[in-house]
């Protein structure tokens, strides 16, 4: 997949248009994939990271192989052949604004955050806000699910000999994993659980890793990259580690924290709690967290969900943003013009901008309090309580019984 920078395509109004902003912090940002050995039990993850100046290195593909336009096609209910034609012409040169492979920026230890993604989503379309998180001073390591319900993901395996003669090129081949529908007749609650205990245990796998790499174990990367994992070694604050996700990627966030301790604190975007398992309702949630929700995504049982799983904890905090839909968290919100975007829901009433700034805002002050950050965050304090423009404190959801 040929993605051309933007530079290369001259600088047209579309290509500008069309664009994820860049980390508003004082970092730049990197960001490299990182595969681990196992096949389907290893890791897979992208992390960004603080990086210093590289101006020689291009930015990274935001949608780097075909088979994503294929699984966002089987996702949607589209032709393969239709809907990859369709994403190429659309979105086959969208970059994301992180340098690809960037040299790490040592220095200091960063607190680490592992971020989960949504149903029929993977690892790279949530850079929005992972470089904003990055740029701020965080390592972020974005998981790629092998649970069946990204829209497509893949792992590494040896070829065989006989085919290893043919192509001298790698001896290793991908192995794609598609997004698997319900079956008729399938209950869904019950996939989707089974999903968010694996999906809890890919996170704290992809914590582990990063605290391997850490502490200067070798690890064992199958994609070609001329990253340098040393130079990660010593810079992580491992007393400052948090979850945070979207949607499924949301109730992925409950259940790690359930799992694991040494997530402080989550952020669980516009959560679907179907997946959540009944016994996480009985006080297994310890930690400090935030639902940041979209104005027209939620109902009334998913937020009752919510508010039981926060019952009078004021470490557990809930806000909703003015005018945003469930799309205005992944980047697709900024690559879509403003006709297709409203027909396929991908952008609300707010300006997409605005609607990540206040998310990535609130996020911010409550990580700052609840990881004992010593930053600036808390002066958007205020969000976290739900005050200020676009934002409000709780729901907007009708929570009286019906009559």
């Amino acid at each position: 997949l040929s993605v051309k920078a933007p530079m290369e395509m001259g600088s047209s109004s579309t290509e500008k248009f069309y664009r994820i902003p860049e980390g508003k912090g004082p970092h730049s940002v990197g960001c490299t994939d990182l595969m681990t050995e196992n096949a389907v039990e290893g890791s897979f993850l992208r992390l960004y990271y603080p990086s210093c100046n590289a101006t020689d290195n291009e930015e990274a593909p935001w949608i780097p192989d075909k088979e994503y336009y294929q699984g966002l096609s089987d996702f949607l209910n589209m032709y393969r052949v239709v809907g990859e034609r369709l994403f190429q012409y659309y979105v086959g040169s969208v970059t994301c604004p992180a340098k690809s492979n960037a040299a790490f920026k040592p220095g200091e230890k960063y607190p680490l955050l592992v971020f989960s993604h949504g149903l029929g989503a993977f690892r790279t379309i949530y850079s929005a806000i992972c470089i904003e998180m990055a740029s701020q001073g965080f390592i972020v390591a974005a998981v790629e699910h092998r649970d069946e319900s990204a829209s497509a993901t893949y792992y590494c395996k040896r070829k065989s000999i006989s085919e290893r003669q043919e192509e001298s090129t790698s001896n290793m081949e991908k192995e794609w994993i598609y997004y698997r529908k319900l079956k008729t007749g399938e209950e869904e609650r019950c996939l989707r659980h089974k999903q968010v205990q694996q999906r809890a245990q890919e996170c704290i796998k992809a914590l582990n890793l990063i605290l391997k790499i850490n502490s200067g174990e070798e690890v064992m990367n199958v994609l070609n990259s001329n990253f340098d994992w040393n130079s990660l070694k010593d810079s992580v604050d491992t007393s400052r580690i948090a979850v945070m996700g979207h949607s499924f990627g949301g109730a992925t966030v409950i259940e790690s924290l359930s799992k694991e301790i040494r997530f402080r604190c989550g952020i669980a975007l516009d959560a679907w709690m179907l997946p959540v398992g009944d016994d996480i309702y009985q006080n297994s949630v310890q930690q400090p967290l935030l639902f940041i929700n979209s104005e027209k995504f939620q109902w009334a049982d998913n937020i009752l969900k919510m508010k039981k799983l926060s019952s009078n904890d004021t470490n557990k905090k809930m806000i909703t943003i003015k005018g945003s839909v469930h799309q205005s968290f992944p980047d697709f919100t900024f690559v879509s013009g403003g006709i297709i975007g409203r027909f396929f829901k991908l952008k609300g009433e707010i300006d997409p901008n605005e609607a990540i700034d206040i998310s990535n805002h609130a996020s911010l002050a409550f990580l700052q309090k609840h990881l004992s950050l010593k930053k600036d965050f808390d002066k958007w304090d205020s969000l976290v309580d739900g005050i200020g423009p676009n934002v409000i404190p709780g729901t907007n959801i009708d929570l009286s019984p019906a009559e």
